[in-house]
């Protein structure tokens, strides 16, 4: 009971927060879906009947009702909840980007909670000594550089190392299942923000992600795991995140509204160079500029690129840090001043897109203070766009070559969809 009223206490401290768990108002038609959590609970986890289970997860693997994974696997009473893994940002989801998370005992099951985010990003064989199956519940975003889908990666593989089973519970791509957007990762990038040939926007679920890795061999050395999808009821592949009536539990701690997702496959890019990508404010993503931006004529530049489906506001912003939201952040306690992003119409918004043109036209204006930073070729996929800019090269002729790409990967996909 102590355990069930600390995990109540923490989802009251997200909503209060305004970085977790919230709902939030639809635009369109709307459609009850179930997640995988959903679907497994409803038979008792009758599937892990008599089993040792190991459960990757954090704060997201809720259902919709807003019961964890752990407390609805524990109260069951049909399986062991044997061993907790937990992905960047903590199993709570309070750890900053990139901040130190670390082993420890859920106070409920009295299981062990593996950190693998640090110097171990992959379950070992002792961590996975007393488990049966491992279950695999995290939100994400469906964008490749997001960690989670590495971290899914990895336990895959340490399954089919040991022999086994691995379940997904699948969860919607938030946004959408059927855009596809950005340059496909040259795998002499490869890194843990990007670790599989992918466009930055990928359009799937994490299921079909997981099969689609799985038997495209993209598993190291090779191996292939036991793996099985639950799936969804009522999803399907043109529904928002927020037209499936499940709560927005933020991903992470800089993720905390829907539209910041919807904004983060192309603004993210913001985090390889100079400018400030909003960390440290209340709209990470949705604000960026630096100390040598001109708010007004900056904002009047970015709208007259005529961009499908957003608008820009002149604005000005401190990023500070916040304990376990931003340590640090770029221009830190220092004026910036910037835009704030607008959507206006999210079915036309295409964020990579829109970035490269934000990006060309902020070094054209600004040559002698725009800089990059070494993390935009992993962020990006390829050394691509940095060249292009530096070059002059209009990055019009980037955005062109995705349309093959972005076909040729949906036309690979299409046998691991499991939605419409």
């Amino acid at each position: 009971m102590k355990s069930i009223l600390n995990r109540s206490v923490l989802i009251l401290w997200f909503v209060l927060s305004g970085f977790g768990w919230i709902s939030i108002q639809a635009f369109g038609q709307t459609n009850p879906v179930k997640t995988g959590l959903d679907v497994s609970a409803e038979s008792n986890f009758e599937m892990f009947r008599g089993k040792k289970v190991g459960i990757i997860c954090n704060h997201t693997a809720r259902d919709r009702n807003g019961n964890h994974i752990v407390d609805l696997f524990y109260h069951s009473g049909v399986c062991t909840v044997s061993a907790i893994f937990a992905p960047e940002h903590g199993f709570r989801g309070l750890a900053a980007d990139g901040g130190d998370v670390y082993n420890e005992i859920d106070s409920l099951t009295g299981a062990n909670i593996f950190s693998l985010y640090g110097e171990i990003n992959k379950p070992t064989k002792e961590m996975l000594k007393n488990v049966d199956v491992l279950v695999y519940d995290i939100q994400d975003v469906g964008v490749r550089f997001y960690t989670y889908i590495t971290t899914m990666t990895k336990c895959m593989e340490a399954a089919a190392e040991d022999g086994i089973p691995f379940y997904v519970l699948d969860r919607p791509d938030p946004i959408r299942g059927d855009r596809i957007e950005g340059p496909m990762l040259d795998p002499k990038f490869k890194s843990f923000v990007g670790p599989h040939p992918t466009p930055i926007r990928y359009g799937l679920t994490i299921g079909e992600f997981a099969k689609f890795i799985n038997c495209e061999s993209y598993l190291e050395n090779g191996v292939k795991a036991d793996l099985r999808v639950i799936k969804m009821k009522g999803w399907t592949r043109n529904l928002w995140y927020d037209q499936t009536e499940l709560p927005w539990i933020a991903p992470s701690p800089n993720m905390p509204f829907l539209s910041t997702a919807i904004a983060y496959p192309g603004f993210c890019l913001v985090e390889g160079t100079n400018l400030s990508e909003g960390r440290g404010t209340d709209s990470p993503f949705l604000k960026f500029g630096a100390p040598y931006i001109d708010a007004k004529t900056y904002a009047d530049s970015l709208n007259a690129l005529n961009c499908k489906g957003v608008r820009f506001e002149p604005i000005t912003f401190t990023p500070v840090s916040i304990p376990n939201v931003a340590a640090k952040p770029k221009y830190e306690n220092q004026l910036c001043s910037g835009v704030m992003l607008i959507i206006s119409d999210r079915d036309q918004f295409k964020p990579i897109s829109t970035m490269l043109l934000i990006i060309e036209k902020t070094k054209k204006m600004y040559p002698n203070d725009f800089t990059w930073r070494g993390s935009i070729g992993r962020l990006y996929g390829n050394d691509e766009l940095k060249l292009a800019i530096d070059s002059g090269k209009p990055v019009i002729e980037l955005i062109a070559k995705w349309k093959t790409e972005n076909e040729k990967f949906r036309a690979m996909t299409e046998k691991y969809l499991f939605y419409k």
